[in-house]
Order: C-alpha cells, then sequence, then structure tokens
C-alpha cells in the first residue's frame, strides 16, 4: 500500500492533479493529459485518456492505476488489476498524441462507486546519461471514478473541527455513495468573521470514507458557538454546521 499525504496542485481548477519529482534531467515540455477526471459508468467496460506531448523532444513514460481508498483520514493507493493501462509504457513523440486505454476487468461496483488513481511519471530518454545536480522530473495523477449500477449516488457529508498537536484539523465524513470533491473552502467563525482556507481544490472525500486535512485557523478565530463551512461540493455551493470539538 502507497499512502500519501493528500494531492498536490491540481492542473486545473477542480481536477486531476500534478506532482513534482526529483531525479535527473530538467524537462523543456510538460505532459498535457485529457480529461484531468475520468467517470466510468457502470455499463462501460473500456474508456481512454489522451497525452498530449507539445514540445520538440520525445516524452518516455510509464503508467500505472492504483485503487484509492482512505484509510485513517489519509489517503491509501494500493496496486490493482480491476482496471488495465494500455500501454503501460509510452513513447510520445513531439508534438503528438498518444491515447492510453483503461480496461475495466472487475464488474460493476453495487451501491457505492469505486475510485482509482492513475499515476503517469515522466522517465528519462534512453540514451540519456546521469547528470549532475537536481533534476525535475513529473508525476500526475488522475482521478478515476466507476459508477455503480442503479440510480444515481450522491455524497452525504458531516463536517467538524478538531484541535490536534499541530493545530485545528477539518474532517469532512462522507456516509454517501458518491465522492465529494471539496473546494474553495471557507470558514464562518461564531463572532461572524470569515476565514478563508483555500481557493482551489482541497481534496476529496471518497464514498462512504473520511478525511481531514490541517486548517490555518489564527488564535483569535471564535470557535465557542455556531461555526459554518462555505465550499463547493463537486462544483456545487454548499453551506453546513460544522460541529467543534473542545481542544482536549
Amino acid at each position: 500500500m502507497i499512502a500519501r499525504g493528500g494531492f498536490m496542485a491540481s492542473i486545473r481548477r477542480y481536477g486531476g492533479v500534478l506532482f513534482a519529482l526529483l531525479t535527473c534531467t530538467a524537462q523543456a515540455a510538460t505532459l498535457q493529459i485529457s480529461p484531468v477526471m475520468v467517470d466510468l459508468q457502470s455499463n462501460e467496460s473500456a474508456t481512454g485518456i489522451t497525452l498530449r506531448n507539445p514540445g520538440d523532444k520525445p516524452l518516455y513514460g510509464q503508467v500505472r492505476i492504483f485503487r484509492w481508498d482512505q484509510v485513517n483520514r489519509d489517503d491509501a493507493l494500493t496496486p490493482t488489476q480491476e482496471l488495465v493501462a494500455s500501454p503501460p509504457l509510452i513513447q510520445i513523440s513531439a508534438q503528438s498524441d498518444q491515447l492510453v486505454r483503461l480496461v475495466r476487468t472487475s464488474p460493476a461496483p453495487v451501491g457505492t462507486e469505486q475510485s482509482y488513481r492513475i499515476l503517469i511519471d515522466e522517465l528519462p530518454a534512453p540514451d540519456t546519461a546521469p547528470a549532475d545536480g537536481v533534476t525535475i522530473r513529473l508525476r500526475y495523477s488522475v482521478p478515476v471514478f466507476v459508477e455503480p449500477a442503479g440510480k444515481a449516488t450522491v455524497p452525504a457529508l458531516s463536517w467538524s473541527l478538531a484541535h490536534d498537536a499541530k493545530g485545528w484539523v477539518l474532517r469532512v465524513d462522507n456516509t454517501g455513495a458518491r465522492r465529494a470533491q471539496i473546494a474553495a473552502v471557507q470558514l464562518v467563525d461564531s463572532a461572524g468573521k470569515l476565514h478563508e482556507i483555500n481557493k482551489g481544490l482541497l481534496g476529496y472525500a471518497l464514498a462512504g470514507r473520511a478525511r481531514q486535512w490541517s486548517v490555518p485557523l489564527p488564535a483569535d478565530a471564535d470557535l465557542r458557538g455556531a461555526v459554518t463551512v462555505r465550499a463547493a461540493v463537486n462544483s456545487l455551493p454548499l453551506e453546513a454546521v460544522v460541529t467543534v470539538a473542545p481542544p482536549g
């Protein structure tokens, strides 16, 4: 299992995610991915993503798929064959596209959607000699959701604030059958003061799971009474009451 403390820097407003890794040589071009989030319907056995190399040199990479879960309120990735990428190794010529097919090998989920992550790692060219110094290679992470058969699913969220050794954390419990993509989060404290938590993507609370994030609340934030959260959940505005656990 690969555990990750959250996914960073979205490559569009609320979509897939881009990671930078320190390795061997600087890259002149950045891989372009479409779409940046994949929804696979229960009656679909395959779909695809398009990778584009906008640069003037070939790009090399590997494509892996992981089952995406949340354990102890954190993201966890586990290798899987329930969804297979073809081809798993890519070579994209300059100014060219590569279609990567995603083939589902398991039955459609029942009741609750399933979540996956496609990790695409840029690799050095086969003839690249080791270089001195720090080099940046990129890892891209694309979320994939497989819808269950039957009626449409929705998230069902409860929000809470708790204090740990590092400060305040915002916890989101999702008892619904669909993920909640959470963005543009604001907290309104008991005195009516607005605290902006983030402007873009905060993260996901997966179906039937819980997730938490550290939040930068000032020491004078009044949390003794009613606290409200405002956010975009699956691109729709939401306002809800936040339960505040007293510091212990």
